[in-house]
């Protein structure tokens, strides 16, 4: 585990930072771990703010059915247990 120093912290911050701790029952170093771990979880599941849906939608927005070209289509093979 690694771990981080925060010099310069606002004391009014930090204050803020003890009663949110003190008010879910943790430590702040607890609460700091929880509120970076929601962040960058939430960050990571919804870049720029966009759903899964939503970036796969922006990305193909435009491309329609006439962009793909389909491949010719062969008659099936036998199955092999059955005679031709």
């Amino acid at each position: 585990m690694g771990s981080i120093t925060i010099r310069n912290l606002d004391d009014r911050l930090k204050a803020n930072l003890r009663v949110r701790a003190a008010s879910h029952g943790v430590s702040m170093e607890q609460e700091v771990r929880n509120i970076l771990q929601n962040t960058l979880v939430s960050d990571a599941s919804t870049p720029n703010g966009l759903t899964f849906s939503q970036r796969i939608n922006q990305r193909f927005k435009g491309v329609g059915p006439e962009d793909f070209s389909l491949p010719a289509r062969h008659p099936a093979r036998p199955l092999p247990w059955l005679p031709t």
